[in-house]
């Protein structure tokens, strides 16, 4: 059964700290009665890792953030979660009553997970044809919108399908037409070609290079303390033809990348990645043993330099 949840990782002020004046916790810059503090201000905190709880989340991070064409079974609902659906909608049913909530929208509040249970309670009511093109609090069924984790079995199975285009926007048979047509079009022509080759971790061809983008579940300062080991180790490769290029911070996860030569299939690299889990559990377990050597620290300060942005 799902379990109820929290709204976690919210910046907070202590007890004693009630200074209006005082700088605002949420980063702003601006002082917290002119921020957060001010009526209703507090709910409006980004929630730093809103699926926190969550069995999938590593891959709904994936999907969320950069697998272009991919789609998932929603544990214990008949919904299934898209990356993009038509025109960025928020949720839609299609003419055969499949209906969808897509991950890759514009968010209406601080917290995504709300915004997604808003999208799963109004496509359960939801008939073939209808749309939901923007979600947010104005959509609420209630006065206290549910999140994600409130909605589905929180342990049960996710497993996203990658696709190569947007093809299952359709109906099996049917063509599309007018702005679904243009829409559908244009996202086929701007997939970069994904495949997935283990839990959260994507081959992505970005075109000059194929890269590997790997979701980790683990606090960031373990994931960069084993990750600092194998490199001290020279163990951070996948094989001949990969380099460690860096992370990046996605919902409250870091995201580690590595750059592959392009010329071996997706399904090539598997047993590399495979192998590489391996050595970063070793290397993970080993930490609380074995603090990290003199290099291996040198080596966790060069890799903290290592931030990119990918498009």
């Amino acid at each position: 059964m799902a379990r109820r949840s929290a709204v976690k990782n919210a910046p907070r002020a202590s007890a004693g700290d009630d200074n209006p004046r005082r700088p605002c916790p949420c980063g702003s810059g601006k002082r917290f009665k002119a921020c957060h503090g001010s009526s209703g201000g507090a709910a409006d905190i980004p929630v730093a890792r809103p699926f926190e709880g969550l069995a999938g989340e590593c891959e709904l991070v994936a999907m969320r953030e950069f697998v272009p064409s991919g789609t998932a079974a929603l544990p214990g609902t008949d919904i299934t979660l898209a990356t993009v659906l038509p025109m960025a909608a928020a949720a839609l049913v299609r003419a055969d009553g499949v209906k969808y909530v897509g991950l890759q929208v514009q968010t209406r509040s601080s917290d995504i997970s709300r915004d997604l249970a808003r999208a799963v309670l109004w496509a359960r009511e939801a008939g073939p044809g209808d749309v939901l093109a923007v979600v947010g609090p104005e959509t609420d069924p209630g006065e206290a919108p549910e999140r994600l984790q409130d909605l589905v079995d929180v342990d049960g199975a996710f497993e996203p399908v990658v696709h190569s285009d947007f093809a299952w926007w359709m109906p099996e048979g049917s063509e599309p037409s007018g702005e679904v047509a243009l829409s559908l079009e244009r996202a086929n022509q701007a997939i970069m070609p994904t495949e997935k080759i283990g839990p959260a971790a994507y081959w992505v061809d970005a075109g000059e290079k194929a890269h590997l983008r790997w979701v980790r579940p683990e606090p960031e300062e373990q994931l960069l303390a084993a990750l600092a080991r194998l490199h001290a180790a020279g163990e951070l490769g996948l094989g001949e033809g990969s380099r460690y290029a860096g992370s990046f911070r996605a919902h409250g996860l870091l995201v580690p990348v590595w750059d592959l030569d392009r010329e071996p299939h997706a399904r090539e690299w598997a047993a590399g990645a495979e192998a590489l889990g391996e050595r970063l559990a070793t290397a993970l377990a080993s930490l609380e043993a074995e603090p990290l050597t003199g290099a291996e620290r040198r080596s966790r300060d060069g890799l903290l330099n290592r931030q990119i942005t990918i498009r």
